[in-house]
């Protein structure tokens, strides 16, 4: 698990093909290495990775065809810049909110716009995922904890402070641009938790199950 704080912005250094599978070597700029293992989890760009080596300023890991097609980690090219955050530990802070590094989905970058010191991004989304994303609730984009300001049926929008800009690769992404997004775990929770044991596909009514547990009149 994850907070979605980005702890450092580092640099794709190497592409390797494997047999339809790719191995990346990724330099950590000031990443704080010094008490990760062999196994370990360090999510890319919001994408979990296992480190299978470990070197100074670098790690080294590998990146299924799933993934690949799944996420933008088919796109990444020698010297691309990528977020960086070391697993969560139990004294961790939580500052962000629970990620997973499991991308559920790949939006694009649909308009910037500055707003006052700030930039207000909007992205669009599958349809799909647009059920998991709330007014004023939590979605990961390229690993980043961010409060949506506003959704509909397909895109969503998000306002990035200087710091965030500065300190992550949202600062560079323009319009057209593609970037993982993974919805707020509870949000999916709370679905399977509200759906029970069925097993057919039929659409939940959730107006009549919260009417009938009580929570709506």
């Amino acid at each position: 698990m994850f907070t979605g704080i980005i702890e450092a912005v580092g640099e794709i250094k190497r592409i390797e093909q494997q047999q339809g599978d790719v191995r990346l070597t990724v330099a950590t700029a000031h990443l704080d290495l010094s008490d990760a293992q062999l196994g370990d989890s360090i999510a890319v760009n919001g994408v979990c990775l296992t480190a299978i080596e470990l070197a100074a300023g670098q790690f080294v890991a590998d990146v299924s065809n799933e993934t690949l097609s799944a996420t933008t980690m088919g796109a990444l090219t020698v010297g691309t810049a990528v977020n960086l955050e070391c697993a969560l530990q139990a004294h961790t802070r939580l500052g962000g909110h629970m990620v997973s590094g499991h991308v559920d989905g790949v939006g694009q970058v649909l308009e910037r716009k500055t707003d006052a010191r700030s930039v207000r991004f909007r992205f669009s989304m599958p349809k799909q995922l647009a059920r998991y994303v709330a007014q004023k609730g939590s979605i990961c984009i390229d690993g980043i904890s961010l409060t949506v300001n506003s959704v509909d049926d397909s895109s969503f929008s998000v306002n990035i402070v200087p710091h965030t800009l500065e300190m992550t690769t949202l600062g560079q992404r323009t319009i057209g641009d593609s970037v993982n997004l993974e919805v707020d775990v509870i949000a999916r929770y709370l679905e399977r938790l509200m759906m029970g044991d069925a097993q057919d596909s039929s659409p939940v009514d959730y107006k009549k199950l919260l009417e009938s547990s009580g929570f709506v009149k």
